[in-house]
């Protein structure tokens, strides 16, 4: 029997979603019942198209079925970086300097502010509760995976490029030591407050950070060793993204110093590796996949991890997914 499904979240999730962001509380997940209202909005109207493609968020959750219960979510941002809404990040640059009158060398890592206002689509919003991260099924990769899979389902609505950003070792009261040493200087603000306002509006930034080269060098030793560096708690991340076709773009995020990871979006092997194809049989398979369906009306998006083969799919997934030979499915294969 299935145990686990995700579906596109609804506003009904609202007060599972909540808490389940206790455990993540970023940007793009924020531990605020207005915004998480806000969230599933966005993101109802993006799998309806009711939103310009540009503006699209697709917020996926994972539910415990026998538990009734949403225990994990992830997301898709289709453009981050518009007219208004910039992406913005700091090229990271390497310089070396020589002084042949005192035969000193140094090499140099320089931060670079940069603004792009067509940029990359984003994935993000990963959480999976404590209690679930060592369950057989592997859930956190199910949750991954299903962006891609959507993203080739429907690649016309996506960028060329795809990105992640991966968050950087932080203190244990979620202070960051890059946004002490540099943004509260410029901003006045707290990283905590910087973070949340960066959300509605990012105005503040391009006003009032440097425009020319900061030497991470002037900053303190803490600052610099989290730039480019990825937290204990994304190691699994970035060791699944780089399988997959990602790579370090030397490039951070301007608050906390998190590494932007970044691939072309055909490039990425599980974009390539989706099919999109009608059910040829229901028998016994035994290649592990991820099985999905496309509905016209909520929850819009369905998928399970099943087993499926050449567009033959296992009894059990085309039950529970209501499907029969001759409907269409999505599938990815899955280690």
């Amino acid at each position: 029997m299935t145990t686990f499904e995700i579906r596109a979240a609804s506003a009904s999730d609202e007060d599972q979603l909540l808490d389940v962001a206790r455990h993540l509380n970023t940007v793009n997940l924020p531990h605020e019942r207005g915004a998480i209202r806000e969230i599933l909005s966005l993101s109802e109207r993006s799998f309806t198209g009711a939103l310009p493609e540009a503006r699209r968020e697709y917020v996926f959750v994972l539910r415990d079925l026998a538990a009734d219960r949403v225990i994990g979510t992830s997301m898709i941002i289709a453009q981050l970086g518009r007219r208004g809404a910039p992406y913005i990040y700091f090229d990271v640059l390497e310089e070396e300097k020589y002084s042949a009158t005192l035969d000193r060398h140094f090499r140099h890592t320089a931060l670079r502010i940069g603004y792009s206002y067509d940029g990359p689509t984003e994935i993000g919003g990963l959480i999976l509760l404590p209690e679930y991260r060592r369950v057989p099924e592997r859930l956190g990769q199910l949750l991954s995976y299903v962006r891609f899979l959507y993203i080739a389902a429907h690649r016309r609505r996506f960028r060329d490029e795809v990105l992640a950003e991966l968050l950087p070792p932080l203190e244990a009261d979620g202070r960051s030591h890059l946004w002490e040493a540099l943004g509260r200087h410029f901003t006045g603000l707290s990283y905590a407050e910087a973070d949340v306002l960066s959300k509605r509006n990012k105005e503040f930034i391009k006003q009032l950070f440097p425009d020319g080269q900061v030497y991470a060098s002037v900053l303190s030793r803490e600052a610099q060793d989290v730039i480019g560096k990825v937290g204990a708690q994304t190691k699994g991340v970035e060791r699944l993204l780089r399988r997959i076709g990602f790579r370090y773009a030397h490039r951070v995020d301007p608050f906390d110093g998190g590494p932007h990871f970044t691939a072309p979006t055909e490039e990425i092997t599980l974009v390539s590796r989706t099919k999109r194809r009608p059910v040829a049989g229901v028998a016994p398979v035994a290649p592990r996949a991820i099985v999905a369906v496309e509905l016209p009306a909520a929850p819009y998006f369905r998928a399970v991890l099943g087993r499926a083969e050449k567009g033959v799919i296992d009894p059990e997934t085309a039950a529970h997914l209501g499907v029969q030979v001759g409907d269409e499915v999505l599938t990815l294969k899955v280690e």
